[in-house]
Parts: structure tokens; C-alpha cells; sequence
């Protein structure tokens, strides 16, 4: 394939962390692109896969969503952390799940970076067994109360976002800043992503009704597609190949230790 993007790829697999831990690490390597610490030590045309996944289990919300349709209460009593994303969207609930982060500074348009971020789990997800198609329109938001625009952004569909059979495999936000972007998202290895409904503030029965049935109707995992739970190790193994295959080049694996001193100066 023809690499228009960048012709240096690194990978970082950070492992499982706390909610704000995560959250914190997305914060400080977005930083590290805007003030350019990170294209000096490695390059202008680099971009930098980091995946990691939860512990313990987080809901997390977006950057300008209201908290009030989360029960932060039931979270805490049953050692779910809560926090902030630095991108948009609404609520999901990582439990048993791959997550991604991307970054890059590139004067690419969004949609063509969210494509190509996409393109490569799609890739990767092909070494499964696992045919998943590009969305093509947005589902219609929820209308109606706080909890309802609550909702897990697996219930929304932008283009270029993922779907197996129909029903949405990857839930994926971005952010920019400048020319720097990053983009992270969800890629659920079990069902577990549709407990949401049982933290959520829900006055009436038919709404926590509705709400269980569009997330069993428009979201799906890789456990319910290939009767198994994948390995995390695997999916990240998979995705730093398939990084490099759709660009041509040679992934470099980062370590903590590697982004040190980066990190430590923001």
C-alpha cells in the first residue's frame, strides 16, 4: 500500500494501568507532540501507536460530557474507576478490552487520519479471521434525558468507524490541538462493554430497557464473533504488524523506559 501518512512508525504496549493513569499518560504524550519533544528525539514524520488496556475495570467520559448521567457512587463501591477522556464522545465502560491511542502531527485532515487509524485495525483484525467494514453514515443520537445522551458512544456510528455483520466493533474519539492529533479508542474482547447500562442514573425501567437493548442490538466484540476471548498480548502483536504493512515500513517497539526523559520534562 501506498504510504502517504508517515514513514516512521513507533509502538509502545504501556499494559494495564488505573483510569487517570491512562488518561494521564494520553495527556502527557499529546504535550510531548505539541511542544515537538517527541519529533525531535525521533523524528518529524513519526507517529506513535501506544495500546494499553484497564485495571481495574473504568468508565470513562468525554471531554465535555455531563458526569451527572454516571452513577459514580455504584462505581466506587464496586472498585470501578471514573474519569475524564481528553477527547470527545460519550461513555464507555472498559472492562475486558484492547485500547489504543494514536498521535501524530500531520496537516492531514481528520477523517483521513480517523480512515487511516481505522484501516490498520481492520488489518489486523483480518489476521483473526475477522472481515469488519467501514460505517458509512452516523446512527441517530439518543434524544431525550441526561442518562439516555449518556449512552456508550458504541451506540453512535461515524464513518470510517468499524462494524461486523452490522453491529459496531471499535469506539473511537479523537482530539486535536494544531496539526497534532491524537485519537484513541476500544476494541472490546468480551461483551463486558455493555454493563454500562447498570452504571448509569436511569429514573424508569423502560429507559435502562431501551438503552441494554440498543447496546445488545448495535455493538457487538471479538468474544461474541469468535466464541473466545483473543489475548491481549496477541491483539497487540497483531497491530504493531499491521502498522507497518499498511505503511510500508518497519514498526520501531518502544518501552517506558524508552519515552523516560519525554515524558519526565512535561
Amino acid at each position: 500500500m501506498e504510504n502517504i501518512f508517515f514513514s516512521k512508525i513507533y509502538c509502545l504496549d504501556s499494559g494495564f494501568h488505573t483510569g487517570e493513569e491512562n488518561m494521564a499518560f494520553d495527556r502527557q504524550l499529546m504535550a510531548a507532540f505539541l511542544d515537538g519533544r517527541f519529533q525531535q528525539r525521533y523524528g518529524s514524520d513519526s507517529c506513535l501507536w501506544r495500546f494499553y488496556s484497564w485495571h481495574p475495570h473504568a468508565v470513562t467520559i468525554g471531554y465535555n460530557q455531563d458526569i451527572s448521567g454516571i452513577d459514580t457512587l455504584k462505581c466506587c463501591s464496586a472498585g470501578i474507576d471514573v474519569v475524564r477522556r481528553p477527547t470527545g464522545g460519550r461513555a464507555v465502560f472498559h472492562a475486558e478490552e484492547f485500547t489504543y491511542s494514536f498521535f501524530a502531527e500531520s496537516p492531514a485532515q481528520n477523517a483521513e487520519l480517523y480512515r487511516m487509524v481505522h484501516e490498520v485495525i481492520q488489518l489486523a483484525l483480518e489476521s483473526l479471521g475477522i472481515h469488519a467494514d467501514f460505517c458509512r453514515s452516523t446512527l441517530p443520537r439518543s434524544q431525550g434525558d441526561g442518562a439516555s445522551r449518556a449512552v456508550s458512544c458504541f451506540t453512535a456510528s461515524a464513518r470510517y468507524e468499524l462494524q461486523v455483520e452490522g453491529r459496531k466493533l471499535v469506539g473511537s474519539a479523537q482530539r486535536r490541538s494544531r496539526n497534532v492529533l491524537l485519537q484513541h479508542g476500544s476494541l472490546p474482547l468480551s461483551a463486558r462493554h455493555k454493563e454500562l447500562c447498570a452504571l448509569m442514573f436511569l429514573a424508569e425501567k423502560s429507559a435502562f430497557e431501551e438503552i441494554c437493548d440498543e447496546m445488545e442490538r448495535k455493538t457487538t466484540s471479538l468474544e461474541e464473533i469468535l466464541g473466545y476471548v483473543p489475548d491481549y498480548a496477541n491483539i497487540s502483536v497483531l497491530m504493531r504488524s499491521a502498522a507497518g504493512k499498511l505503511h510500508g515500513v518497519e514498526t520501531v517497539k518502544l518501552s517506558l523506559c524508552d519515552l523516560q526523559d519525554i515524558l519526565s520534562a512535561t
